[in-house]
């Protein structure tokens, strides 16, 4: 890349509020994109990449202060903008994706409406009469991220899309205006491999064809493999190593760098054995499930609604110690299967057996309550589903106080269940938020491990934390599986993930199971033609040069743009 750098940041400082476990969320940090330029952020949980991101944006949360430095976009000082200059900037000159759509999303608004509504804002198209010119618009930018019927889908509200539909709505809003510099937050973490694929390309596209710079905040380095120019890898605020992607890839400097690749799921499937004998400890066949049309508020129209078929005829079998990986891609019906084996999602036609006994699908909530405890599930999003106004202690224990377990007897095996998932004693007496993102998924754990479940169904439960934390977790599900022979239900969009942990595959789409199988047979010789797409969308890294100078190969290889000199 040659000529002046679109961003460049020099020797930024942003400072973390008293009482912080650091002092600065970012120190020193200096980088600069050029037009067209792909420059990926990476690092764990806590790096401050997230904040760096904001900082650019001018979205800096209440408490975190620009200490030092310069932010500097076309020769601009953005940290001198007035607030009445960046509603000028943002949309325009600078976009942002962030991680969490259905946070960003107006509920009471179609996405259509919210994608107009950028356009209106910065005046596009805001004549008279162009209402029908903006609505065109607005179709093409949800048909251009990839969005089915966008006819009909600018008409729905989020509520009805899934979560990937939602990511690319997002998208479709950042580059609504074709800004310069386009900000994108951990864009895919929550996506399928198909659907990450997609937006990963829409965001190259966007480079190469508009000369957009592109701030890619990540903590996947296949992601880094697919689509980066440069990485920058921060550790506590501060980089430590920085190059082009595929040096830093095939011959990282840095020991932390090579600790966030090790940790990195290869996508190799993993020698399990596990014998399947007797009754199965959970038995469905013939679930279905649909979804009617629905309204955000029960005065608005349903218009552009319609109803959904997420569960069509979906069985399987699942013996004690097995761990069977649900995979498929957004919208195909997997969180839907997850909820409906604990009956949070009641399912309209089928069975759910639990060892050859009782039906979980049609007993009555009475019946259904002495139940519960055998099958326990961890949610994707471990923060929503804690309660803030709890300690731990009580969050933990709330599990066995509801089956009749004393409360001393209950706080008692908190505390073992803490410490056997890692987390200090003093943890019993705090509260959600003091917690990162990975030791609330412990704490969730802990707290479906409390009433010793045979089965744990677990959705999506490491898809949004970063490799390092995220292989921590793995490792402890696992012990914690061998210790109790416990059946897994392992719902996850991320095939490197299931080969790794699980012992048999189902693939679904569009509501069904199209193949099953083990997992040495789906990976290696896969019979459905959309299994075999998902694999060839999975990204997973190089071949690495270690320690002796040879290459390290890789599962599955894919191209690393080096078409910088």
């Amino acid at each position: 890349m040659s000529g002046a750098p679109l961003l460049s940041i020099e020797r930024l400082t942003l400072a973390l509020p008293a009482g912080a476990e650091r002092r600065d969320a970012v120190r020193d940090v200096s980088l600069t994109l050029a037009p067209g330029e792909v420059l990926c952020v990476v690092g764990a949980s806590g790096s401050g990449k997230s904040l760096l991101a904001a900082s650019i944006a001018g979205l800096l949360p209440r408490g975190v202060r620009h200490a030092a430095g310069r932010i500097v976009l076309r020769g601009r000082d953005l940290a001198q903008c007035s607030d009445a200059e960046w509603r000028a900037i943002r949309g325009r000159d600078v976009s942002m994706i962030f991680q969490e759509p259905l946070a960003a999303l107006n509920p009471l608004m179609t996405v259509g409406a919210q994608v107009d509504e950028v356009l209106r804002v910065h005046r596009v198209l805001s004549g008279r009469g162009d209402g029908a010119a903006r609505a065109a618009r607005v179709t093409a930018l949800l048909r251009d991220v990839g969005l089915p019927e966008p006819e009909r889908l600018r008409h729905a509200y989020p509520d009805a899309l899934s979560g990937g539909q939602r990511q690319r709505v997002l998208i479709a809003m950042a580059l609504a205006l074709e800004p310069a510099l386009l900000i994108a937050d951990e864009p895919t973490t929550a996506l399928d491999v198909t659907t990450q694929a997609r937006i990963l390309a829409l965001i190259e596209h966007a480079a190469r064809t508009r000369q957009t710079g592109v701030l890619l905040i990540t903590h996947d380095f296949g992601v880094v493999a697919r689509v980066a120019d440069r990485v920058v890898v921060l550790r506590d605020g501060e980089p430590v190593e920085s190059g082009r992607a595929a040096d830093v890839l095939r011959a990282p400097r840095h020991p932390y760098t090579r600790a966030l690749l090790d940790a990195v799921p290869h996508g190799r499937v993993e020698p399990r054995t596990v014998i399947r004998s007797g009754v199965p400890v959970l038995d469905a066949h013939g679930l279905r499930k649909r979804y009617a049309p629905r309204r955000a508020l029960p005065f608005l129209p349903a218009r552009g609604r319609r109803g959904v078929d997420a569960l069509i005829d979906v069985g399987f079998a699942l013996h004690a110690g097995e761990t069977l990986g649900i995979v498929g891609e957004s919208g195909s019906g997997k969180s839907t299967l997850a909820r409906a084996l604990v009956r949070l999602a009641r399912v309209d036609a089928g069975r759910i057996v639990l060892r050859g006994e009782h039906d979980l699908a049609r007993l009555p909530e009475r019946a259904l309550r002495p139940l519960r405890r055998d099958i326990q599930m961890v949610f994707q999003d471990p923060y929503a589903s804690l309660n803030t106004r709890q300690t731990i202690a009580q969050i933990v224990a709330t599990g066995p106080l509801a089956h009749g377990v004393g409360r001393r007897d209950a706080y008692r095996r908190a505390a073992e269940l803490l410490a056997q998932v890692g987390l200090p004693p003093d943890a019993l007496d705090r509260y959600p938020h003091e917690f990162s993102g990975g030791q609330r998924q412990r704490i969730s754990l802990a707290r479906a491990l409390a009433l010793d479940p045979s089965i744990l169904v677990a959705d999506e439960m490491v898809s949004g934390l970063d490799v390092s934390v995220q292989a921590q977790v793995l490792d402890l599900l696992a012990s914690v599986q061998r210790s109790r022979a416990m059946a897994i239900v392992f719902v996850t969009h991320d095939l490197r993930v299931a080969a790794q942990i699980c012992d048999r595959i189902a693939v679904m789409q569009a509501g069904r199971i199209v193949e099953l199988g083990d997992t040495a047979q789906v990976f290696g010789a896969a019979r459905h033609p959309y299994t075999r797409a998902l694999l060839d969308a999975m990204p997973v890294l190089p071949a690495r040069v270690v320690a002796n100078g040879t290459a390290e190969p890789a599962a599955r290889t894919h191209r690393i743009n080096e078409e910088q000199s």
